[in-house]
């Protein structure tokens, strides 16, 4: 029989979508209240890898991706995708979603995502939540899945968070306890 151990710490990275830049600060901000300050940001790119969210968000969507200095217990993940929900309708001001959050969890093999849609291949966690396994590191580099939606599929998406994996397995070889 197995014994259960303690959680080792993961990063929180989100991918943010964004159709009006004015909200990037206060989205930053509010992430920055849930995991602690930013350590890595991406610049702003036009998001051209699906029309998905126009109807709701507009014209003009760009993606940049954040990175999180304060490592985090991944078994918080569904209430960090309710906590991102929650700013994302602040932000709405009772009007069309202007921003969408992703917020995702970086360890040593894997990068998971949360997310609210079912599917096969993803797992409920609680309230409404499921996660799903979006890239797995092997033999020196992320690798996507058949169901990897394609920005985060993309060369320069996985060359990205292998970059920041570094960091995280530094950070995570340094700390005194590396368990959440």
């Amino acid at each position: 029989m197995g014994t259960p151990k303690a959680f080792g710490c993961e990063m929180a990275v989100v991918g943010v979508l964004s159709s009006d830049p004015e909200l990037d600060g206060p989205a930053i901000a509010g992430l920055e209240a849930l995991f602690g300050p930013v350590v890595f940001r991406t610049e702003p790119e036009d998001f051209t890898w699906t029309d998905y969210y126009v109807p709701e968000m507009g014209t003009g969507i760009r993606r940049f991706y954040l990175a999180f200095g304060t490592l985090v217990d991944p078994s918080r993940l569904a209430e960090f995708k309710l906590a991102t929900n929650g700013i994302e309708e602040n932000l709405a001001t009772g009007g069309p979603r202007r921003v969408n959050l992703d917020p995702g969890l970086l360890a040593p093999g894997r990068f998971v995502l949360a997310t609210t849609k079912d599917r096969a291949h993803r797992i409920a966690l609680a309230s409404g939540i499921f996660c799903e396994l979006t890239l797995i590191y092997e033999k020196g580099a992320f690798h996507s899945l058949p169901w990897t939606y394609p920005d985060w599929a993309s060369a320069p998406c996985r060359e990205m968070l292998a970059l920041w994996r570094k960091d995280l397995m530094a950070r995570l070889k340094s700390a005194e306890k590396p368990y959440c």
